[in-house]
């Protein structure tokens, strides 16, 4: 299966300037790029220019961002206690070490 290719904002609006002084062939030439490729960029962008590549709106949700700073919180908190966890049985664990090794002098 082709993966399509995905192009930012920036190079369509390049690309679309670019056209305002070299041919549609030119431009398509030099960045390899279909014909009507462009035709759809270039008619997307004059039928209206403000909402002309907004992308797939993908974009982070404010109540997806931050349910996914919460996860990323529990789990951290969760290290966090399993670690002070560790440290206190190794703390113990040489406590009684050290008193072992004072028992057989």
């Amino acid at each position: 299966m082709v993966q399509k290719r995905q192009f930012p904002k920036e190079f369509k609006l390049s690309i679309i300037q670019e056209l305002e002084t070299k041919s549609m062939a030119e431009v398509c030439r030099a960045h390899s790029l279909a014909s009507s490729t462009v035709s759809g960029w270039r008619k997307d962008y004059e039928t209206n220019p403000k909402e002309a590549f907004k992308g797939h709106g993908c974009l982070w949700k404010p109540e997806a961002k931050i349910a996914q700073l919460e996860r990323t919180l529990g789990e951290l908190y969760a290290e966090n206690v399993l670690l002070k966890k560790a440290y206190e049985q190794l703390k113990l664990l040489q406590t009684e070490t050290r008193k072992g090794r004072l028992n057989f002098k």
